[in-house]
């Protein structure tokens, strides 16, 4: 995966697995990109934008290709069905008028993922943030945005949140710098409100939260926000998300993979839950 500026419609999770299930059905079939182009008198690009999930399954070239590549029949009916599945929008499809088409892909990682890691260096992670702070945090980065797009931002990114409390809850390691406790966003009220969601949150078991404190120094980790993202089903390799200004990167790659994970990994080792949750005590009272 790169760079993400499309506006194409982010896949669902599904639909990246079956595009993977597609690629190595293919390979076990000793078939080629240019074998299944020709199956279904397409370009070779049309089967590479399939197997990666960048356009959606239709069903007639899946069961084509499923026939190609010697699939029985209950095998193409059940691929078929899940195909079907994996086209429909997710739930954050009606959220397209109010974010970048690159985060969309976000969403969707975010929703299938069984754990996450993010690096927070300036606010406080997105799926801890309170409405008030998300609501002041969006503002900032939206200075002419109308209120109602406004609104719609802080909607889905509330909505986003509720995986948090489903039954089969991903786990969230969050890292952030202790430089997001001294930026004021919103009022006093705001922030003690956000710094005591904070103390909440961190006391459920999937959810860890450690604060680097400004006596760590130079770190490995002073740099771009970043998520790192896990699936329960092998299909799908660890992917991490790094956001810039205006796009995105999206990385499956494993050596980028790695060295985000240990650059989460020794972040971390700088503090302890217990200091993180003194730090934030502390921060709270000056807010009060």
């Amino acid at each position: 995966m790169s760079d993400a500026r499309s506006g194409t419609s982010a896949p669902t999770v599904l639909r990246l697995i079956l595009g993977r299930r597609l690629q190595e059905m293919r390979i076990g079939a000793g078939a080629s990109l240019e074998d299944a182009a020709k199956a279904l008198r397409v370009k070779t690009l049309t089967i590479r934008r399939l197997e990666k999930a960048e356009v959606a399954l239709k069903p007639l070239y899946v069961e084509k290709l499923l026939e190609t590549f010697g699939a029985d029949r209950q095998e193409i009916d059940e691929f078929v069905d899940l195909a079907e599945q994996a086209n429909k929008p997710g739930w954050w499809h009606s959220y397209r008028d109010a974010v970048p088409s690159w985060f969309t892909a976000y969403v969707s990682l975010e929703a299938g993922a069984k754990t996450l890691r993010t690096y927070e260096p300036q606010y406080v992670t997105g799926l801890l943030q309170t409405p008030d702070y998300a609501h002041a945090v969006l503002r900032g980065g939206l200075p002419n945005g109308s209120e109602e797009e406004l609104a719609r931002r802080v909607e889905l990114r509330l909505r986003r949140q509720s995986l948090l409390e489903r039954e089969n809850a991903p786990t969230l390691w969050v890292v952030m710098e202790e430089a997001v406790l001294h930026r004021r966003v919103g009022s006093p009220q705001v922030m003690r409100e956000q710094l005591e969601r904070l103390l909440d949150i961190s006391e459920l078991a999937h959810v860890s939260l450690d604060i680097v404190p400004f006596t760590a120094g130079a770190h490995i980790g002073a740099c771009a926000p970043f998520t790192y993202f896990r699936f329960e089903e092998p299909e799908l390799p660890d992917i991490v998300y790094s956001e810039l200004l205006s796009a995105a990167v999206y990385l499956d790659q494993r050596a980028d993979v790695v060295s985000h994970l240990e650059a989460h990994s020794r972040m971390a080792l700088q503090t302890s839950s217990e200091d993180s949750k003194a730090l934030l005590n502390r921060m709270r009272k000056e807010y009060s």
